[in-house]
Order: C-alpha cells, then sequence, then structure tokens
C-alpha cells in the first residue's frame, strides 16, 4: 500500500487555496469540478510531488464544518522554523509558540488553517 492524500473538506476554497499555496508553499496539481454532484476537488502538492492534499469544497455549505474530537493535524517540514513562524504570524494565522520534545529531536508550532485544520510545522535538520 501507499499512501496517496489526505482530503480536507473546506467551507471557503479560495481562502483555503490561499493558505496552503501562500503560507504552506504548496502547489496545485489539478482541479476536478463536478457540477452535476455539487463539490469541486483540488489536489495541491509539495515540489517534489510526494504529499497530496485534496481539498473537497461542497457547493453550498452554509457553515464550517465540525473537525470533531478525532483528527489532530497534518505536518510539513521547514529548514527555518523560525522564519516560517513569523510568516506565518505577519500573515494573520493564529500559530503558536515554538515548542519541543522532551528527547530534543524536534521542534516544532502549529498554524491554524481558515477552517480551524491545525498543520504542524516541524523543523528539518
Amino acid at each position: 500500500m501507499k499512501m496517496l492524500h489526505l482530503c480536507l473538506r473546506v467551507f471557503d476554497l479560495e481562502e483555503s487555496l490561499k493558505f496552503y499555496k501562500e503560507a504552506i508553499g504548496l502547489i496545485e496539481s489539478k482541479r476536478k469540478d463536478f457540477p452535476e454532484n455539487e463539490f469541486t476537488l483540488v489536489y495541491l502538492t509539495d515540489e517534489e510531488g510526494k504529499y497530496e492534499l485534496e481539498l473537497t469544497y461542497n457547493y453550498g455549505q452554509k457553515e464550517k464544518y465540525s473537525i470533531g474530537n478525532g483528527f489532530s493535524h497534518t505536518a510539513v517540514g521547514t529548514e527555518d522554523l523560525e522564519s516560517s513562524r513569523d510568516k506565518h504570524r505577519e500573515m494573520g494565522y493564529e500559530v503558536t509558540d515554538i515548542m519541543g520534545l522532551s528527547d530534543d529531536s524536534a521542534r516544532y508550532y502549529f498554524v491554524t488553517d481558515p477552517d480551524g485544520y491545525r498543520v504542524e510545522v516541524i523543523e528539518i535538520k
């Protein structure tokens, strides 16, 4: 088996695309509209094409989706943790303090997308 993508349902497709393209650095790889079924799928990937995120926009959704208590987050890596965090804060997104694991193996913070999904940004050493 091979992991193919993670799907997130989004309330405002344009705001979500702005977040994942400008704040996270993903690239739109394909888009499929299904007007007869009243939804649009947008696939985003990293520069290497190894990670894919599917955003599902359902026409006529009246309110943001409830994330529930089972989903936690998705994660991305960066070589410059402080600059990434500063950029996300300057863009107006909610960010946490930089944290670390007790064994000093990783430093990270979380940034929240327009729908309330959390993205963990992990320092790549």
